[in-house]
């Protein structure tokens, strides 16, 4: 299975070539276009009971399936602007923040895990996507994305709404910044923070703040007067 990832890091475009008989699994509405070759199911991957977990986790309740009956492409793209960053799970665990996962091979496992009150705390939901097994993963961002290696790091901070995924090897924790008086007043909220061994994949912007900004500004209804 190769790949091409271009437009990046503003406006990322995943091309997947499948081999004849080869499947990738992605969100719902990820697809952007595929050759004729490319067949798609809709179902719920793994089951209803799992299918409600990843619903539960930001992410869509269906999951699409595309297999070739020759060989093809199919393209994919992120609802948000930003990139598209590819890992290859050799066994490995990985955590995925919600609304970051894009495709997948459609053997890996994508099951939602309990992340408990630090998690929900944190911002980022009350669940993470676990996604564990072999083959190619892609993650999406919004704005670009940054691996960060902690293996050389006794500690590492990121602003809970930049995390787009951890290897479960990375042991994390979140906390205020500084006092509550500097969470009020700084514009920072809560950070996570890893130590133990492994990558972190960041992104540059933040939707939680965008909308922060955003809103404020849109124009409001105005009041009727009947």
């Amino acid at each position: 299975m190769e790949h091409e990832i271009s437009a990046g890091p503003s406006f990322a475009l995943l091309t997947v070539s499948l081999a004849e008989s080869e499947s990738l699994r992605a969100e719902s509405g990820a697809m952007v276009s595929h050759d004729t070759a490319i067949e798609m199911e809709t179902n719920a991957t793994g089951g209803f009971l799992k299918s409600i977990r990843r619903a539960f986790g930001g992410e869509s309740f269906f999951q699409n399936t595309f297999r070739a009956t020759a060989p093809g492409d199919v393209q994919f793209a992120p609802p948000l602007p930003g990139d598209i960053s590819h890992v290859e799970l050799t066994g490995e665990t990985l955590y995925v923040q919600s609304g970051s996962y894009l495709a997948g091979d459609a053997g890996l496992d994508v099951d939602t895990e309990f992340g408990g009150a630090r998690t929900f705390f944190g911002g980022e939901g009350l669940f993470l996507l676990k996604v564990t097994g072999s083959g190619p993963l892609f993650l999406s961002s919004y704005g670009a994305i940054e691996e960060i290696s902690l293996d050389d790091r006794e500690s590492f901070v990121v602003d809970t709404g930049h995390v787009v995924a951890f290897e479960d090897t990375a042991e994390f924790t979140v906390r205020r910044v500084g006092g509550l008086r500097s969470t009020l007043t700084s514009g920072e909220g809560l950070v996570c923070e890893f130590g133990g061994s492994g990558t972190v994949w960041v992104q540059s912007r933040s939707p939680d703040a965008f909308l922060s900004w955003l809103i404020p500004k849109l124009p409001r209804p105005a009041p009727n007067t009947q």
